[in-house]
């Protein structure tokens, strides 16, 4: 995947986890934060955790799977392509609910 391609979906993706969150966070009594980097993204939730790498997802209760971007803007989550927003929106909601 060209180099500009995976950084825009990248921060897309940071965006949509960030948007997704603070929806989510409207009726909770918790507070998401999103954390972004060049090699990480991590969404906070109390005191849990995803962390997104370029290649892998990861939570606090030692989940681990494959991660992705593919070129048509949809995301791969262990091995499986979903539409990007789909996917941040649930991530945020579970995240959010398990808190």
């Amino acid at each position: 995947m060209d180099k500009q391609l995976h950084r825009e979906l990248w921060t897309s993706w940071a965006s949509l986890l960030r948007s997704y969150a603070a929806a989510h966070g409207l009726n909770s009594r918790h507070h998401a934060v999103v954390e972004v980097g060049a090699d990480e993204i991590i969404l906070r939730v109390g005191t849990g955790w995803t962390r997104f790498t370029h290649d892998a997802v990861q939570d606090s209760n030692g989940n681990r799977s494959s991660f992705s971007f593919e070129e048509d803007g949809t995301v791969k989550i262990d091995g499986i392509a979903q539409e990007m927003d789909l996917a941040a929106e649930k991530l945020a909601r579970e995240m959010m609910s398990e808190s």
